[in-house]
């Protein structure tokens, strides 16, 4: 039986102990341009992005195997750009009506990253078989994502380019299990802006989905973190009608868009037992996806020049895209 749109999905991490390599996979990153990169050497270059190998190969099978549905919604964002937040916002938003107590909802037991699955590190057959409509969360660029039908919605949460960097960087410890940085912050910076990250650079990254929810707009939904921070509650209204289950009159009046901005915010998910402890189902600890999530924190730990590096990497790369932080 398939599982509930509203079952904690079991991910399982597309690279394995049990996934050897394929011959051909093999001969294809032997070809690829190969970068010094970070939170860990080396990265490949592929359709102009850069990736880990295990993330690679789960990109490729992917593409290969993943067939999109109409009424399939991506989650996607740049690494550590509100990922956690947004799968939170977005499964309670689309499953609302079912959870009429929050005392029962599974995000207060589950972890998001349990509850909606990664597209490039879960199996195929694993989302074949949600029931529609199908979330799914990914990483991968516009251009890289399989074929998907010019009906499927995709909402696109992007972040300060700084504080996304600090995010990244600090993050990159944690999920090594070292206490000490990855590597020094000057260099990362550098790195950072000519790309030298996963599924970087990030500015492509973002530009990409940001022109195509210009040109088409009823097909992709571009957010800001700071506009969630600032106005969640308008932004779960924006949401809510883009997916095509807007509130209603008497859940605004009921205060169902409140309940769902605090179920959702950081202070409650970052208290749960479920994300203090233990691991999500790619191997990660929980904790290591909750930090500060502060607007702005980056000046608390970057020097002038870092700010300013990244400050005008910014204004070179979105320079008459329309689109400014």
């Amino acid at each position: 039986m398939a599982p509930s749109p509203t079952d904690p999905v079991p991910l399982v991490k597309y690279l394995s102990e049990e996934d050897e390599p394929s011959h051909d996979f093999k001969a294809l990153i032997s070809s690829l341009p190969q970068g010094k990169g970070w939170p860990s050497p080396p990265l490949y270059q592929y359709q102009g992005f850069w990736y880990l190998p295990a993330v690679l190969q789960g990109t490729l099978a992917c593409q290969n195997e993943f067939k999109a549905q109409d009424t399939d919604i991506f989650l996607a964002t740049f690494v550590k750009t509100g990922t956690t937040w947004l799968k939170a916002l977005a499964y309670s938003v689309l499953n609302r009506t079912r959870y009429s107590s929050s005392s029962q909802h599974p995000v207060l037991t589950t972890n998001p990253h349990d509850l909606v699955p990664n597209l490039e590190l879960s199996r195929s057959s694993l989302l074949t078989n949600l029931p529609s409509p199908r979330l799914i969360a990914t990483h991968l660029p516009l251009t890289s994502l399989p074929d998907v039908p010019p009906r499927c919605k995709i909402v696109y949460l992007c972040r300060n380019p700084r504080d996304t960097f600090l995010s990244l960087w600090l993050f990159a410890a944690k999920v090594a299990g070292k206490s000490e940085l990855p590597l020094a912050a000057e260099e990362a910076v550098e790195l950072f802006c000519e790309g030298g990250c996963p599924y970087g650079p990030y500015w492509d990254h973002v530009l990409g989905y940001w022109r195509e929810s210009v040109e088409k707009p009823e097909r992709v939904l571009f957010l800001r973190y700071e506009d969630v921070k600032e106005d969640c509650g308008s932004c779960l209204k924006k949401l809510a009608r883009f997916l095509g289950c807007p509130f209603s009159v008497e859940e605004e009046e009921g205060g169902v868009v409140e309940e769902i901005t605090e179920l959702c915010s950081f202070g409650s998910l970052s208290n749960l037992e479920v994300n203090k402890r233990g691991v999500t189902s790619l191997g990660t600890e929980t904790s290591a996806f909750f930090r500060r999530g502060e607007v702005g924190d980056s000046r608390n730990f970057l020097t002038d020049q870092m700010v300013e590096k990244i400050d005008r990497v910014t204004e070179q790369k979105l320079h008459g895209s329309g689109l400014s932080f």
